[in-house]
């Protein structure tokens, strides 16, 4: 099986990154195989202009969503990682995702997100996030991020099952730190579990 990691930060030692790789080490050792898209390293542009409006249903035939089409075709599961930015999605990760799920080639309507044009397969958001988890929770950020992605965004992209793993405390101390490589590295050893929260 074939899992496509997609990595949104701009600095290659950021504990985003590490995560990423931890992931990916997690994905090897169960006995599957990994491929990384680095967003920033490779330039993508996430900005969504005239030319994605123009594709009207054919984004594909534009060779950046192109190529990210064909990487996610060869697909078996997909993990996007990126920091928790303004309790969203940092810019690249909202451009790759407006730009490269587009209608006509992940879906062609809005009423149900399990109708998706893609095929089942998992999907997995780690999410390194400064905050503790019992912030996250007493304020309402974790049900708000569940709403909008696991039962919202990422329904429509064919993500069964969904996870979102958030990594609380990753501007903690070393041994956080440690503990949430170690979170990441079983998100990956166990991407194909049967686990759904979505």
């Amino acid at each position: 099986m074939h899992v496509l990691t997609v990595l949104d930060h701009p600095d290659p030692t950021s504990f985003s990154a590490a995560a990423a790789r931890k992931f990916m080490d997690g994905v090897a050792s169960a006995g599957h195989s990994a491929e990384l898209v680095d967003l920033h390293a490779e330039g993508f542009d996430p900005r969504w202009t005239m030319a994605d409006v123009k594709a009207d249903g054919n984004a594909s035939a534009l060779a950046d969503v192109g190529r990210e089409h064909a990487r996610i075709g060869r697909s078996d599961a997909i993990c996007l990682v990126f920091p928790l930015f303004w309790w969203g999605m940092p810019a690249m990760t909202k451009g790759w995702v407006d730009r490269v799920w587009s209608w006509g080639w992940a879906y062609d309507q809005l009423d149900d997100p399990e109708l998706s044009l893609q095929r089942k397969r998992p999907g997995v958001l780690l999410i390194p996030a400064g905050a503790r988890s019992d912030e996250m929770e007493e304020r309402g950020y974790l049900a708000a991020l569940e709403t909008a992605w696991i039962q919202g965004t990422f329904g429509y992209f064919g993500f069964s099952p969904r996870r979102l793993e958030l990594l609380c405390g990753s501007e903690g101390s070393p041994e956080r730190r440690a503990q949430l490589l170690d979170q990441s590295f079983q998100a990956g050893r166990e991407v194909f579990s049967a686990r759904n929260d979505g």
